[in-house]
């Protein structure tokens, strides 16, 4: 099995939408200085922020969410979508 198709060494992606406290979604946006935490956005629409997370396996991308988003203060939910598939970052 080539290199590329060798699902074990793919790192796993998951967006995080959370739903802040009026006025705190600043706050969680901050949550960049973590180390896994790839974006992290104040949005409009029906959630306040956006969370790009990437991890090598799902116990530490469990990590990640709950340092980041269970015990932040002003979360009131989150919705967590992990990606089944992302292409390949194109270093040349």
């Amino acid at each position: 099995m080539s290199s590329s198709k060798d699902l074990r060494k793919k790192v796993l992606r998951a967006f995080v939408m959370v739903t802040m406290k009026p006025g705190t979604s600043e706050e969680i946006v901050r949550s960049r200085k973590i180390k896994g935490v790839k974006m992290a956005n104040s949005v409009l629409g029906r959630f306040d922020a956006v969370i790009v997370i990437e991890a090598g396996s799902l116990d530490e991308l469990k990590k990640i969410i709950y340092e980041m988003v269970e015990q932040h203060p002003n979360v009131i939910h989150t919705e967590t979508l992990i990606s089944i598939f992302h292409p390949p970052i194109n270093t040349s």
